[in-house]
């Protein structure tokens, strides 16, 4: 737990609520532990789009398409969306979710491993979302600096590990080593990128937001 646990039950007794289909779709992973993303950040996508209203948003990890949809339906503006899935029995879940909202036209689901995948888009992106396998990140960056706009978002979920992210790699268990260490690397770089302008926050299970910045080149 990042921040006092009362504190995010209070932070989130003040939500507004969904739709009735995101709704449906979040108890519905819940019920079958899907991991979808915490009330908080929800309310901090939310602010972002009102924010940047972008037009091209390219996500990085589907699973069942509540992401995707909760962007395209609390965008102000119309928006198509790009959004990448590696794990095969949640394609169809999302495919159908997509359809069922009557989505399907503006939100593009590709199937595969995002590693790849991303290498071959070509559009700019206005704001990209990344909540795929966290020890991954560092390796999407350069694909996704290449991908986004200048003035263009780049929101990173997940980030702190339940607090985990400031132990040492030897306080954490062997098989999370890795990710621990590759997580490390990912903030590093994000915040020391002179591209970048990076703010890293105790929002849900962590989340960075970062702006490419306008006048530099990657």
């Amino acid at each position: 737990m990042i921040v006092e646990e009362r504190l995010i039950t209070y932070i989130n007794s003040l939500d507004n609520g969904n739709t009735e289909i995101l709704d449906k779709i979040e108890n519905e992973a819940r019920k079958n532990y899907v991991p979808i993303i915490r009330k908080e950040t929800q309310n901090l996508l939310k602010l972002l789009l009102a924010m940047n209203c972008p037009k091209r948003i390219l996500e990085v990890g589907t699973a069942v398409g509540f992401s995707a949809l909760l962007m395209e339906e609390y965008n102000p503006v119309e928006c198509r969306i790009t959004t990448i899935e590696n794990y095969e029995k949640r394609i169809p879940i999302a495919k159908e979710n997509f359809l069922h909202a009557g989505k399907q036209n503006v939100i593009e689901l590709l199937e595969g491993d995002a590693a790849e995948i991303l290498k071959t888009l070509q559009e700019p992106y206005d704001f990209i979302f990344m909540d795929a396998a966290k020890g991954q990140y560092i390796n999407f960056l350069p694909e996704v600096m290449r991908l986004l706009n200048k003035g263009g978002i780049l929101v990173s979920d997940n980030v702190l590990q339940d607090g985990d992210i400031i132990e040492s790699r030897f306080a954490v268990t062997r098989r999370d080593r890795t990710i621990h260490k590759r997580m490390r690397d990912y903030l590093y770089e994000i915040t020391h990128m002179k591209e970048l302008v990076t703010s890293v926050l105790p929002v849900g299970d962590g989340v960075t937001i970062s702006v490419k910045k306008e006048g530099n080149e990657v």
